[in-house]
């Protein structure tokens, strides 16, 4: 038997440990946000953070997780105002928006390792998300958006909270 928590939730899987996360997020768990994109862990669209690095859903097994913390963008804000996805919105990233969660969770990751990213860090962070629409700008604004709101709480917060 696997164990890990996906959002906050202990799991258990007794099934196929070389099950991608992906299908047993969608299929088991019925969490549609992390969407399925090329299926070979390039285009970024199954982004899902593991103990809270970006990781490609479509390539980690079950096997993989065992005792980890998986959290998926259902799980980043329950009410949907973590201030990527409130950047986001205020900027109107999305476009088709079919890779935009996967896009959230890689800004996340990286706002919490570098709260003050340079364009380079961000393109050097964001480049395995692919983007067909090209909001690649927007992407980038939102990013520098949360930076600044990071700054700003940086010393009453200690960072990015939720």
């Amino acid at each position: 038997m696997i164990t890990f928590t996906v959002n906050g939730q202990e799991q258990h899987f007794e099934g196929d440990p070389e099950m991608p996360l992906l299908w047993y997020l969608r299929d088991v768990q019925g969490l549609t946000g992390t969407k399925f994109g090329c299926g070979e862990a390039l285009c970024g669209a199954c982004t899902v953070h593991a103990d809270g690095a970006p990781i490609r859903s479509c390539q980690t097994t079950l096997g993989d997780l065992a005792g980890m913390a998986v959290t998926t963008i259902e799980g980043l804000s329950p009410d949907g105002m973590h201030p990527v996805q409130v950047a986001w919105r205020d900027l109107n990233v999305a476009q088709c928006g079919y890779c935009q969660a996967g896009q959230i969770m890689s800004a996340v990751a990286l706002l919490k390792d570098t709260p003050h990213p340079t364009d380079e860090d961000i393109d050097s962070a964001m480049s395995g998300n692919i983007c067909r629409c090209g909001t690649y700008p927007r992407i980038r604004a939102a990013i520098r958006k949360v930076a600044g709101h990071v700054q700003r709480k940086t010393a009453s917060t200690g960072g990015l909270g939720k």
